[in-house]
């Protein structure tokens, strides 16, 4: 089994920073990529960041310049840093992880609970 805990969101003024991690564990054999998702009420979920086993990084537009994504393969840790944050950056956060569970394995995706992140003054 595979879980993934994530740690990081709150509530902050806009212009503030926050971390959010994400720590996958489990019986993993290797991790292909690993990116966070967002959802806004009434809105789809969207890709925000993502970041490859090699460390090829993508980022939407609206978040460009002021997110990075980084990861520590060692920890199975996946981080977002959000600086510049805006009131539209308020949303529920979701880490997803692509894995395989043994070598011949098809690649999974696995989900985290979701961490809320509200942009307000």
């Amino acid at each position: 089994q595979v879980q993934l805990v994530e740690s990081g969101g709150g509530l902050v003024q806009p212009g503030g920073s926050l971390r959010l991690s994400c720590a996958a564990s489990g019986s993993i054999f290797s991790i292909n990529f690993m990116g966070w998702y967002r959802q806004a009420p009434g809105k789809q979920r969207e890709l925000v960041a993502a970041i490859t086993s090699g460390g090829s990084t993508n980022y939407a537009d609206s978040v460009r310049g002021r997110f990075t994504i980084s990861r520590d393969g060692a920890k199975n840790t996946v981080y977002l840093q959000m600086n510049s944050l805006k009131p539209e950056d308020t949303a529920v956060y979701y880490c997803n992880v692509r894995l395989k569970l043994l070598l011949l394995a098809p690649l999974r995706d696995y989900w985290g609970q979701g961490t809320q992140v509200t942009v307000s003054s």
